[in-house]
């Protein structure tokens, strides 16, 4: 019985590769089989690629002859394929530390009803300089599943990179495949559905390398403004779910507003389009716009 799946999604990161995939190797838990999967990359990755395929932790390489258009259906291929009680998507252009898995694993097996279980990032450039790391109060805790969603998924999304976080497979079959529809959002609207359904543990010690990059999917996100776009879209999500509440969607909805507020005039013209109407009607009637303007447009509105 394998214990973890690792899947590692691919797309023209060859630069980054090897280092990704020695650093899931070389782990210190030992029980797992690791899934590579291309996304039709133009680059050398495949080259990269099939140089592990005979390694004996190398369960499977699936290389696609067209890009599938949406990262998460990667996400959604790789899981289909694994066979381990966790999953783990490790992110082609990170890295970690080779204990990284031996801590996931043990802290989600303190509590048998944890689903989900992650622990700090260094972000990095791409000459490997660190640009800030996150944090936890305690090295080690588990956390209901209402209170991570309030606390820590909400408004303030803590899991800010996929790699850092295993989760129980069997909780996939309860999560809408609209995730791959998602260009930038879908794994937080992922990991919402995931941890809805049980306990997390947090564990305080920084073990993933997150690298950011002029080819990630994020930088061209916030460009454009397709971020405000997908969050708004899932916390209303959230507020139709009844996962949250009016104080809580309010603290959400006052966030995405100002993130606009500063984009407005240099995002594209159709996602402006798509982001005028969802702020225009909130769900909730607690919600009062003007009260997020600046305070010198709000004194001016009021003149």
């Amino acid at each position: 019985m394998i214990d973890v799946s690792v899947i590692i999604p691919n797309y023209n990161h060859a630069p980054f590769l090897r280092q990704r995939i020695d650093s899931v190797l070389c782990q210190t838990y030992r029980n797992f089989e690791v899934i590579i999967l291309d996304d039709c990359s133009s680059d050398n990755s495949r080259e990269i690629i099939e140089s592990y395929a005979d390694h004996p932790k190398v369960s499977r390489v699936v290389i696609n002859d067209v890009n599938s258009g949406g990262p998460f259906l990667q996400w959604e291929k790789g899981i289909n394929l694994a066979v381990g009680k966790y999953v783990w998507i490790a992110e082609s252009d990170d890295w970690c530390e080779p204990s990284l898995l031996e801590e996931l694993v043990s802290g989600m097996e303190k509590d048998d009803q944890c689903v989900l279980s992650y622990c700090q990032l260094c972000c990095v450039d791409a000459s490997n300089q660190i640009k800030w790391r996150s944090q936890h109060h305690s090295l080690s805790e588990i956390v209901d599943s209402q209170d991570f969603i309030n606390d820590y998924l909400a408004v303030k999304v803590s899991i800010y990179n996929a790699s850092m976080a295993i989760f129980r497979r069997d909780a996939f079959k309860q999560v809408s495949s609209e995730f791959t529809k998602f260009k930038f959002c879908g794994d937080w609207f992922f990991w919402i559905q995931i941890a809805r359904q049980g306990k997390v543990h947090i564990s305080g010690k920084v073990l993933n390398y997150f690298r950011k990059h002029d080819k990630d999917v994020s930088g061209n996100a916030y460009k454009s403004g397709l971020n405000i776009v997908e969050e708004l879209k899932v916390t209303n999500w959230m507020y139709e779910e009844q996962l949250i509440s009016d104080s809580i969607y309010n603290k959400a909805f006052k966030k995405q507003y100002k993130a606009y507020w500063k984009v407005r005039n240099t995002i594209e013209e159709k996602n402006r389009a798509l982001i005028k109407p969802l702020l225009a009607n909130p769900l909730s009637s607690t919600v009062n716009t003007l009260k997020y303007l600046p305070s010198a447009l709000w004194n001016a509105y009021r003149k």
